[in-house]
């Protein structure tokens, strides 16, 4: 007898797609009033998207503070990476809302947390100039001095990017 399939994941049918597609479009606007109802009957917090993306990764990443404040509430984890390995809090940084850094840091995000390459959040918001996310992730003990794999610091990465304001900010700590 073949067991074969037996081994195999179920695949969702097209309206369960639909759904997850629509809870992911309503995170994405920061529709809360649509949202928590179904957080409030069990909607798991920590589902991801096909590119592993949490709904806390999509909120944030979208700019949806309340949104961010509400999966927190339900327990998202604000550590879970997406399939590039960023965490919510690398992908605040690159976008530059420091609002949203703050309430992710204030709910355990790792502030010298790196993806695969050994960047971190704040090298990435370094790279793009966001120098108010910086100021915030160092006032959290981000380490300047921590290195990628291919031995690129903040400032040289910054560098790279010609990030004038954030080498200038590295440059006076």
């Amino acid at each position: 007898m073949d067991h074969s399939e037996d081994n195999q994941k179920p695949s969702l049918d097209d309206e369960t797609l639909a759904l997850a597609q629509q809870i992911f479009e309503l995170v994405r606007q920061g529709n809360i009033d649509a949202l928590i109802i179904p957080l409030e009957m069990g909607l798991a917090p920590n589902i991801r998207d096909s590119n592993g993306n949490s709904l806390l990764m999509l909120a944030a990443y979208n700019g949806q503070e309340a949104m961010t404040q509400l999966l927190l509430k339900y327990g998202a984890d604000p550590e879970l990476a997406n399939l590039r390995h960023q965490t919510p809090l690398a992908g605040v940084a690159f976008k530059g809302y420091t609002h949203i850094a703050k309430i992710l840091l204030e709910h355990g995000a790792d502030v010298n947390a790196t993806t695969p390459d050994g960047k971190t959040p704040l090298m990435f918001a370094a790279m793009f100039n966001q120098t108010e996310i910086m100021a915030l992730l160092l006032s959290y003990g981000a380490n300047a001095n921590s290195k990628t794999a291919d031995g690129m610091t903040a400032m040289s990465l910054a560098q790279s990017m010609n990030a004038q304001d954030s080498m200038r900010l590295l440059s006076e700590r």
